[in-house]
């Protein structure tokens, strides 16, 4: 027995974890091999780090010859004699054969093996050893030819195949570990933990997905000792759900990046400062915001009489389209809506210290966590129908030139976030609610520019993780109240949920955040990850353009009204409603990737659809009397087609990404996108 301990295996480890197609058609094909009465070879394929052993002692502990012996050889590391097996020749020993005759082997990595060895092992099947007559089951990386027909084959799918058995692996393996490191119950793991691990593709399979497993455990554990200041205060109080800021994976490293920071660390310094950002958010957006309203609703009520009616329509909308391609959502770090809603939650924060102060207790005026739950699903859609709502007003109140409701529409998204602010912790509507971010939050993926952690430095260096949830000074890192839109730098997959206000990199102090300008619309890969709603945010913003230039589609019809502006109000609404819905009825039935190579296209559309009213209007911004620039219609013309083209070419690009890498398809592919730029040029003239 001595010379078989290091062979021996007592028990499995785990059955098959998950409810998938192919975690039940796993479980069969073990159930099936176990109950085999011939007792046929069996050769389990897969890629490292699947545990194809713990599936082969399935078979054996499920199988008649459970009480039997269960040994197994690892065959990349056996002499290449096989005298672990075969015995040493002239040895007065007994070959190991020689005294397990009805035992079940387990022959490792047999495609690794020497070559004389391997069809040494695989002869065992058709030339059996006189002294052994148990069972043999080989694992290899991949499928062997040399064993088709002599054993039954059972292919292990990695991972990344099964995605949707990923949640109940990481809680097994929570079970498995949270032990170990001092919990009492095993811990809870939020959805939104699983969902953003679903993109990562596991190269390692199950061995990664239970290092990361106890790595998150083990940090976890190390945020409680570090909140509990003394060993007085009793057994550390561990988390009853894990963090998500506590699971790392390695991401690949994108090629093509740029750090601006590191060429010119003056700049990194600037852009740190909390004192610039402080001035500019409450010292001039906030009180530019509240004078703009004034003039909206005291000025002239015409876009041609009021200069900040030029502003927002001729100046805004124009260029926060051109600038979505070189700084991504850079806006939202300006937002005026937001910073009401910070003055406003800073507001209710000082209430409740003050409450405190006095003995009236601050539980009824605490902020709320955010919902644990995918967010995305309801907010999405929320997003998209509020965004359509917003395009059929401006069109059939006519918003563009009736100053007090332009004034309304900026008061109105204002209040939804102040009272998402007063509700909830940090910027909620900003991530999941506000209109407005969500068409920035899609049309930054196209950006040049990309905020960014180093996954390596954060996963050795960093066990505070300020930059995410805030805190004190440390370092060289601020103190700060953490990302307002509740994302790591490091997890980020796309720049939707980054809004460049650099709270992540005054915060750290290991340096690892990054500002890199990289490929243009480099978030748009085969693997990208599509947000519930995103989809009919898309085909709204579409809708927008149909909707503008309603007539030429709709205007033939016998029922429509002479404008959207006059007429019965019912049958405004009802061909405002039409004619936004039609890019969803034609587009609904598109494939997501199909929708997004067009992105840069839609991009194209919008701002050559807002052209003419910047290009012929912006320049008479100044009162009557004083320099005035307008530009010609054939100017505009030539513009609009200048940038529908460029905005064509980006999407046929794209398409060879995301659709299809062969000539021939992405020929076809271009040239329905070359259509549909052709058809929105057309609408456009109108």
């Amino acid at each position: 027995m001595a010379r078989l301990a290091p062979y021996l295996v007592a028990r499995t480890r785990r059955g098959v974890v998950g409810s998938s197609r192919y975690a039940s058609k796993l479980r069969q094909a073990i159930h099936d091999a176990a109950q085999d009465p011939s007792r046929k070879t069996v050769l389990i394929s897969g890629e490292p780090g699947l545990e194809k052993d713990n599936l082969a002692g399935l078979i054996h502990f499920g199988s008649a010859d459970r009480d039997k012996l269960f040994l197994r050889f690892n065959a990349s590391k056996m002499r290449a004699d096989g005298a672990e097996l075969f015995g040493r020749p002239g040895s007065q020993e007994p070959a190991l054969l020689d005294t397990l005759p009805d035992a079940t082997l387990l022959i490792d990595c047999i495609d690794l093996a020497p070559a004389a060895l391997r069809s040494r092992l695989i002869g065992l099947i058709s030339s059996p050893h006189p002294n052994f007559h148990g069972r043999i089951i080989f694992t290899a990386e991949s499928s062997m030819p040399e064993l088709k027909g002599l054993a039954n084959q059972i292919r292990v799918p990695p991972l990344r195949v099964r995605r949707s058995d990923l949640g109940e692996w990481l809680r097994y393996s929570v079970r498995q570990q949270s032990g170990m490191f001092g919990w009492d119950q095993p811990p809870s793991i939020p959805d939104t933990v699983v969902k953003r691990l679903q993109s990562h593709d596991f190269p390692n399979n199950i061995r990664e997905l239970e290092a990361l497993v106890e790595r998150a455990l083990l940090q976890a554990r190390k945020q409680a000792v570090a909140k509990q200041h003394s060993p007085s205060q009793g057994p550390v109080a561990l988390p009853a759900a894990l963090p998500e800021e506590v699971f790392w994976v390695n991401s690949r490293e994108r090629t093509l990046r740029f750090d601006i920071w590191a060429w010119k660390p003056q700049l990194r310094d600037l852009m740190r400062s909390q004192r610039l950002w402080q001035v500019l958010l409450f010292a001039v957006v906030s009180w530019l915001f509240i004078a703009v309203n004034l003039a909206l609703w005291i000025g002239p009520q015409t876009r041609a009489d009021n200069s900040v009616m030029k502003l927002f329509w001729g100046w805004w909308w124009p260029l926060i389209l051109l600038t979505f391609p070189l700084v991504g959502r850079l806006w939202c770090a300006f937002c005026p809506f937001m910073v009401w809603g910070s003055i406003a939650q800073s507001s209710k924060q000082a209430l409740a210290s003050l409450s405190e102060q006095l003995g009236w207790g601050k539980q009824w005026l605490r902020l709320r966590p955010w919902p644990q739950q995918d967010n995305d699903r309801w907010g999405g859609p929320f997003l998209a129908a509020s965004f359509a709502l917003i395009l059929i007003w401006e069109e059939v109140w006519n918003l563009p030139d009736t100053a007090w409701l332009s004034s309304c529409l900026l008061l109105l998204i204002t209040a939804g976030a102040v009272v998402c602010s007063l509700l909830f912790e940090k910027r909620f509507w900003c991530r999941y609610l506000c209109p407005i971010g969500g068409m920035n939050g899609l049309f930054a993926k196209l950006s040049i520019l990309e905020l960014r952690a180093q996954s390596g430095t954060c996963a050795g260096s960093c066990s505070s993780y300020a930059c995410f949830k805030g805190g004190p000074k440390e370092g060289e890192g601020m103190a700060t109240a953490g990302c307002p839109l509740g994302t790591h730098p490091a997890h980020l997959r796309d720049n939707r949920n980054c809004v460049l206000c650099m709270s992540c990199a005054q915060a750290c102090p290991h340096r690892s955040v990054q500002l890199r300008l990289r490929p243009p619309a480099a978030d748009l890969q085969r693997d990208l990850e599509s947000p519930a709603g995103e989809r009919g945010l898309i085909l709204v913003l579409a809708g927008g353009i149909t909707l503008h230039h309603w007539d030429r589609l709709l205007g033939w019809l016998p029922l429509a009204p002479d404008s959207l502006q006059a007429g019965p109000l019912l049958a405004r609404l009802t061909f405002a409603t039409l004619a936004l819905s039609l890019p969803t009825v034609l587009g609904l039935w598109l494939d997501r990737r199909w929708l997004y190579s067009g992105l840069p296209l839609l991009w194209g559309l919008l701002l050559a659809r807002h052209l003419p009213i910047g290009m012929a209007e912006a320049g008479t911004l100044l009162p009557q009397g004083w320099p005035s620039w307008s530009a010609d219609t054939n100017v505009i013309n030539f513009c609009q087609s200048l940038v529908v083209a460029t905005a064509w070419a980006g999407s046929a690009v794209l398409l060879s990404r995301l659709i299809t890498r062969s000539w021939f398809p992405w020929i076809l592919a271009s040239s329905a996108l070359l259509m549909v730029a052709l058809g929105g040029r057309w609408l456009l003239q109108g």
